[in-house]
């Protein structure tokens, strides 16, 4: 059996992608691998494209609505500041809007900028790659919200 990292859109497809927290009309709602960010969530979509272009209007309207939803859940279960929303490609190339909560706690300096200019450390240092015990309570509120829009 592979591993579900390999090909996260077919994981979340056939049930076994572990970080889906909810399905949505225009894609998969996952909690993010780090969460130096409490909160950070990732919508995939509900077939293998390389961008948003692949998606026919209809479908991109529904994708970017789900984004949204998204959103308004993660600012709701965390209390955030604000949301940054992403879309992105180039790493991992297949469709992803990637979004991220902002807190007031963070420096001034690294508020005022995009999250990918935080040191590589935030991404792949263990300390920050997500604990079900300490981050199964918010991603349970992520998903409840979700669960009742």
């Amino acid at each position: 059996m592979h591993n579900w990292r390999e090909n996260r859109i077919a994981s979340a497809i056939n049930g076994t992608n572990p970080m889906v927290m909810a399905e949505l009309p225009g894609g998969f709602a996952v909690f993010g691998d780090t969460q130096f960010l409490p909160g950070y969530s990732v919508l995939l979509p509900k077939r293998q494209v390389a961008s948003l272009n692949d998606l026919s209007i209809e479908q991109r309207t529904v994708f970017l609505r789900d984004m949204s939803i998204l959103g308004d859940a993660v600012l709701k279960a965390t209390g955030a500041l604000r949301v940054n929303y992403d879309i992105l490609g180039n790493t991992d190339n297949f469709l992803h809007a990637h979004v991220f909560p902002r807190y007031q706690t963070e420096a001034p300096e690294r508020l005022k900028k995009p999250v990918w200019l935080y040191s590589p450390d935030y991404w792949y240092d263990d300390t920050y790659a997500y604990d079900p015990q300490r981050d199964d309570e918010l991603r349970n509120k992520i998903t409840d919200i979700l669960s009742n829009k």
